[in-house]
């Protein structure tokens, strides 16, 4: 082949490198595709900020709050007595509309001290008050706690119940003011890993989901009641909706590990012309589409 040829030749397998990286570089991510979010990642908390009464942010006392073996443990080794020092962990970021989907099971013996409603008993919140807005002693924070109950060994006792600290929802065309309302699950004995899912659209509509079935669901989330104490009470508007908020994982004086939580965001791009559309978005948020 003459130099000509292989000029002409090189220049031609360029044009196509180009034409195929300009094609790739271009082309729509599938909109269909869900793009979950592990809050957890199995190897730290860098993203979590702990939050236990009595203490002051980020302060874990006791370790409460630990990742060993690839799972988030909540953990009362180091407690001599637990004396209502309730915790959370909080996610970093606050969310609107999502799906969430969480793994946990409860583990050993109740620390000394705990309530007796406390045995085997934790929770999400979802739609709380930020970790900052919480005061030093202030046991719960604002939000919609999706509870989760362990069986007892005896009777029923479902999971993924509602609990309200500080708030109220609507349901059935009702303002509910109970502080907990029993969902429709079934009872989980032993040690077992459970899975619950949550689908919060903004003060539209809450679901507790699990296996697959609905088994409680409600709506209008929003600030009210009682149930907390030590709150400021800038941040304890009765009447307020609640739309948005940050997610903790519950210590309530039971060990108890998640080994997976996850959230599938549905607020996002909705312009179906923008690479980041996707279908499955809900709510819009038209400021992060990328061209």
């Amino acid at each position: 082949m003459d130099n000509h040829a292989l000029k002409n030749g090189s220049t031609a397998f360029l044009l196509i490198a180009f034409s195929l990286l300009l094609f790739k570089c271009g082309q729509r991510e599938d909109p269909a595709k869900q793009e979950w979010i592990n809050l957890f990642n199995g190897v730290d908390m860098k993203d979590w900020k702990p939050k236990i009464r009595h203490y002051a942010l980020n302060d874990n006392y006791g370790n409460t709050f630990r990742v060993e073996d690839s799972v988030l443990k909540v953990s009362y080794d180091q407690y001599d007595s637990f004396r209502m020092r309730y915790g959370h962990i909080f996610y970093k970021d606050k969310f609107s509309h999502y799906l969430i989907n969480v793994e946990y099971r409860f583990t050993g013996n109740q620390a000394t001290g705990g309530e007796d409603w406390a045995r085997r008993n934790s929770g999400v919140m979802v739609h709380g008050q930020s970790p900052e807005s919480m005061l030093k002693d202030q046991d719960f924070p604002i939000s919609i706690e999706v509870q989760l109950l362990g069986g007892l060994g005896e009777g029923e006792r479902p999971t993924a119940n509602l609990c309200t600290p500080g708030t109220n929802v609507v349901m059935h065309d009702s303002l509910m003011t109970d502080h907990c309302v029993n969902s429709t699950s079934k009872t989980y004995d032993g040690d077992q890993w459970v899975s619950v899912s949550i689908l919060v659209l903004g003060d539209s509509l809450i679901a507790h989901i699990i296996d697959g079935d609905t088994v409680l669901q409600y709506s209008k989330p929003q600030v009210g009641g009682g149930v907390v104490s030590g709150y400021d009470s800038a941040f304890k508007v009765d009447g307020t909706p609640l739309t948005e908020g940050y997610i903790s994982l519950q210590s309530e004086s039971h060990p108890v590990e998640f080994r997976k939580v996850r959230l599938l965001n549905l607020k996002g791009c909705k312009d179906p012309k923008a690479k980041n559309y996707r279908s499955y978005y809900v709510a819009a948020d038209n400021g992060s589409c990328k061209y």
